[in-house]
């Protein structure tokens, strides 16, 4: 190489440098991994999409602990491609929210600048972010029904998008499964119709937090009352139709969203469609509540923890085996029934074939989560520390974990049959739930318990009281011990008193009646049977329940 002269030399560090030929990127492009950053409040928006329109129940509860932790779980942020800002990943959008509040109230830089985990933007992105905001939502506050069913509405446009083509409810469950939201199909139908039929009517209602079983009430008395209005309109001119008639009862209800209930809406429903259609109201709300049961069995669905304990997936723990259900001990019975495997209860009057007590069905669908709250009389305190022990225990030992919200449609495995037959002492179905149809029941259980002693002429039903009254018997039948003793325990439940004082005093008797006595005394009374005694569980559960509902007509038995 030959050796460069001075003036050569110096033109060429005097020459001009390397000049770029492409854009100059004017902003860092994102992490293609997951990247921690420290991001400050104008770089960061809420998700628009997210499912909660309501305020969070703990609101107050989490401003106030990170007003003074600051945040424990910084939340998870993305960024849309070809976006100027970030938005919250899944959950976090409540945060966000509070962290505005307290950096205008304090200035304090600690809640202007968010460490946050920045997560690149899936390739379904939308889809992605909107089921991880429904799933982050159920496990912190919870949602709405309203709320998760207008989120899944918008999960169900999105994958129409993706595929080009509707959705069977089917293969919406089944794709929201996947994207990790699982919603049962029935749920689905549900919360389409309340989209489709409710929302418009009732929103202050709905988003003042009806639950999923009230909601599901409602949708099936609107398809109920329909079939019997198409069937008790044909041919008849009307001035207005189903639709405008299921509007026009419910719209008055929004206006107190707080004292809605079903079964005023349901009454004030069945009361016009009467009136309109010229029907008799007793006998079109039996037609009705049958369409109704039918309607529930057809679209009955199992019961899952996550359906009957809200706080159902909050605990990271496996689940242990689920126990299975053993056969009940045979009943004694005076009509021979053999007991059947634990069901749940249906108190709806059904003759029993000769020998057996009927069968009982599954609950319906809409009633599983109400069934389990109402076996509910002081909830068990729990927290996730003890149930997780619970569950290394029980993985060592090799014993079943038992779960209350599988086991709790079997809790009282007896039956009884009857005009109204028992499987279940406790509960009491939506269709029952009033006094008069409660008096009904208590009535004919009376009149069961006293044919044991061969007193039912004793029995009169009534309409006021707890649905019965006592009356002295015409014959010496009750001159015995037994005979004496269930007259004198009836009397005892209800309101009339028809019988001399003399005869009213249980205390010497009471035990005898229900335990039995002695085994060596051979004069004793025979005590009352293994069948009178479930039919006495359940009629003081019926009577005090009317009196609930007489002390508070608004009251629910949820």
């Amino acid at each position: 190489m030959a050796d460069l002269t001075p003036q050569e030399m110096a033109s060429k560090m005097l020459a001009d440098g390397f000049s770029r030929s492409g854009p100059i990127a004017e902003a860092l492009s994102d992490p293609i991994a997951e990247t921690p950053m420290v991001v400050t409040l104008d770089d960061l928006r809420p998700y628009e999409l997210d499912p909660r329109i309501t305020r969070n129940p703990l609101y107050d509860e989490i401003k106030a602990s990170i007003r003074e932790r600051g945040l424990d779980a910084p939340p998870s942020i993305t960024r849309r491609p070809g976006a100027d800002h970030y938005i919250i990943r899944n959950g976090g959008n409540t945060r966000l929210s509070i962290l505005r509040e307290l950096w205008s109230e304090t200035k304090n830089e600690h809640f202007f600048r968010i460490p946050c985990l920045f997560r690149p933007w899936p390739e379904r992105g939308e889809i992605i972010a909107l089921t991880g905001h429904l799933a982050e939502n159920e496990l912190h506050g919870g949602l709405t029904f309203i709320e998760r069913a207008l989120g899944v509405e918008k999960a169900r446009e999105l994958y129409e998008q993706e595929s080009g083509k509707p959705l069977s409810q089917s293969e919406l469950a089944r794709r929201l499964s996947g994207d990790g939201y699982p919603v049962q199909q029935s749920h689905i139908s549900r919360m389409q119709d309340t989209v489709r039929y409710l929302l418009p009517v009732i929103p202050n209602v709905l988003y003042n937090g009806l639950g999923r079983h009230q909601v599901e009430r409602l949708a099936v008395l609107r398809k109920a009352a329909e079939l019997s209005w198409q069937r008790c309109a044909a041919g008849k001119s009307l001035t207005t139709d189903y639709d405008t008639l299921f509007n026009d009862v419910l719209a008055p209800f929004d206006s107190q969203p707080e004292a809605f209930s079903v079964a005023r809406a349901r009454d004030e429903l069945v009361g016009q469609m009467a009136d309109l259609l010229g029907a008799d109201y007793n006998v079109l709300e039996l037609e009705i509540d049958s369409t109704e049961h039918r309607q529930r069995v057809v679209t009955s669905a199992p019961l899952t923890l996550s359906d009957a304990t809200p706080d159902a997936g909050k605990a990271n723990v496996g689940t242990a085996p689920k126990p299975q259900p053993k056969p009940a001990p045979a009943a004694s019975q005076g009509n021979g029934a053999a007991a059947q495997p634990p069901a749940a209860a249906t108190d709806t009057p059904s003759s029993p074939s000769a020998g057996q007590a009927p069968t009982p069905s599954p609950p319906p669908e809409g009633e599983a989560t109400a069934r389990v709250q109402d076996h509910i009389v002081s909830p068990a305190a729990t927290t996730e520390r003890l149930q997780a022990i619970q569950q290394l225990v029980a993985e060592q030992t090799g014993d079943p974990l038992p779960v209350f919200a599988d086991t709790v449609l079997q809790a009282i495995p007896v039956q009884a049959g009857g005009l109204f037959p028992i499987t279940d002492i406790w509960y009491i179905e939506p269709g029952l739930d009033s006094p008069d149809r409660l008096r009904i029941h208590i009535a004919q259980f009376a009149h069961e318990i006293a044919e044991e002693a061969e007193l039912t002429d004793c029995i009169e039903p009534l309409d006021a009281g707890i649905g019965f009254s006592c009356k002295a018997p015409q014959y010496t039948a009750a001159s015995r011990p037994f005979a004496r003793m269930v007259l004198t325990l009836l009397h005892a439940l209800s309101v009339h008193y028809d019988v001399e004082q003399s005869d009213q005093r249980l205390s010497g008797n009471l035990g005898a009646l229900l335990l039995g006595a002695d085994l060596g005394d051979a004069e004793a009374p025979p005590r009352l049977s293994d069948t009178g005694l479930v039919k006495l569980f359940r009629l003081v559960r019926l009577a005090r329940r009317r009196l609930d509902l007489e002390a508070n007509p608004d009251v629910t038995d949820d």
